[in-house]
């Protein structure tokens, strides 16, 4: 597919990440390249937090995840190759699907038990059935861009750019619709704060807005501990409670847009336009949250992703200057070290993934790079992946069990979604055997039958 006028997006749209406020334009010029020889850091602030460890399993629900047991499958329009693309003295990946539908630039992907989401700058989120990739289902229309969404239970949590959170879930009378239940701000909320003066804050000037309202779009989402956290180019992190919904907290974090969120272990990291990584995080018993520390990249340079590896210990942020830029913890702010500044992409990082002991980066230059974290958090390229007609704004990768590799998804400024597999290991060897008929059809019509 070749989307009108891809060279002109990319000069003058932001892709959803905002690095200078002071332009009139909501979005930043992330192929910024210039590179200054500050060397990225990490302070610390001291605290006295607790370093109990906390899980990272969506368990916020008692609710089960989305099934597709009581829905009809409906018709799909998409494409599949099997062409196997190598790679010398590399992993081999494989293009096992590329799927359309989108009306507009494929913003944000989300991974939700046996479906996949993806919604777009054109209001529409589509839902596809694993492992065939079938069309499932559409929703959203006419709520503003989509920015960002996760799933949690059978729920869908969507941000737009009308800074509004919608919450979705599915309609037990109607097959294969997702029913808007809530938009936060709730009215409740709203309710219980709108006649008091001392819930406004100032939001630019002569505009004021209830604390619990996001001022700007919110460009990022993430869960963690019964808690949902949005970032938003306002600058400010909001922390809402899954239970009923309520806004428990906002946070002036930044002084750029926050372009970014991740979380684990009860800390929250969000990545910002100002070039800066922070860690927050609840101080012993108080409910509210604080600064825990900043990890600092390079001058001038936007973050525009981050991301936590499971156990908490390697944080990666990706920067509008194409490098991917990791610290290691040891569970202490304090003693948080920079290991890894990798030169990932030509053009800016757009977005990152994490499958156990491999980091995935798309960027604004078309390319997925694929990453093996090596001794120390240093990153090793095995793998880049090409395909896209435009920037790779959003990746979400789940495991597989054929052949121990691992499903990629990737959606881009083209309007497509595709679906890669990556093998998890560069034994010459075992590339040769993956390669094999045999294996390639039995992947084939792992994604291909009914």
């Amino acid at each position: 597919m070749n989307p009108p006028l891809v060279s002109k997006t990319i000069l003058s749209n932001p892709f959803h990440s905002k690095i200078n406020t002071s332009s009139p334009m909501k979005d930043a010029h992330v192929s910024k390249t210039n590179l200054s020889n500050s060397t990225p850091c990490f302070s610390a602030l001291s605290s006295s937090s607790s370093n109990n460890s906390i899980s990272c399993s969506n368990s916020e629900t008692d609710e089960s995840p989305l099934s597709s047991q009581r829905f009809s499958i409906q018709n799909v329009n998409y494409q599949f190759s099997t062409k196997c693309i190598s790679m010398p003295n590399s992993h081999s990946h494989r293009s096992l699907a590329v799927l359309s539908g989108h009306v507009g630039p494929v913003s944000c992907l989300a991974v939700c038990g046996e479906f996949i989401l993806s919604a777009s700058q054109g209001r529409d989120i589509i839902v596809w059935q694993k492992p065939d990739m079938r069309f499932f289902a559409k929703f959203g229309h006419g709520d503003g861009s989509v920015k960002a969404l996760v799933s949690i239970g059978n729920k869908v949590f969507t941000a737009h750019q009308d800074s509004r959170i919608r919450v979705w879930k599915v309609s037990r009378s109607s097959e294969n619709v997702f029913k808007l239940v809530d938009t936060l701000p709730t009215t409740k909320d709203y309710w219980g704060k709108f006649m008091k003066q001392s819930n406004y804050v100032q939001t630019r000037r002569h505009h004021k807005h209830l604390w619990i309202e996001h001022a700007d779009s919110i460009s990022c989402l993430t869960v963690n501990n019964g808690l949902i956290y949005s970032g938003s180019w306002d600058k400010t992190l909001k922390v809402w409670r899954l239970s009923d919904l309520k806004c428990l907290e906002s946070i002036k974090a930044h002084d750029d847009a926050i372009n970014g969120l991740a979380a684990c272990k009860g800390i929250v990291y969000s990545a910002s336009a100002d070039g800066k990584i922070k860690a927050w995080g609840k101080e012993g018993k108080k409910d509210s949250h604080c600064l825990k520390g900043v990890l600092e990249g390079h001058k001038d340079v936007s973050f525009n992703s981050v991301v936590v590896s499971d156990d908490g210990k390697w944080v990666y942020g990706g920067g509008s200057d194409g490098f991917v830029i990791g610290w290691e913890g040891n569970g202490s702010f304090e003693n948080w070290k920079l290991v890894s500044e990798t030169k990932a992409h030509n053009m800016a990082v757009l977005s990152m993934c994490l499958m156990g002991g491999f980091l995935c980066s798309g960027s604004a230059d078309k390319n997925i790079g694929i990453w093996k974290r090596e001794a120390f958090g240093k990153l090793c390229k095995v793998d880049v992946i090409s395909g896209h007609e435009g920037p790779v704004k959003c990746l979400q990768a789940s495991s597989n069990r054929i052949d121990g590799g691992f499903m990629l998804y990737s959606g881009s400024l083209d309007r497509s979604v595709r679906v890669w597999w990556v093998p998890r290991n560069n034994n010459n060897a075992q590339v040769e055997e993956e390669n094999s008929p045999a294996t390639l059809s039995t992947l084939n019509q792992s994604i291909i039958s009914c």
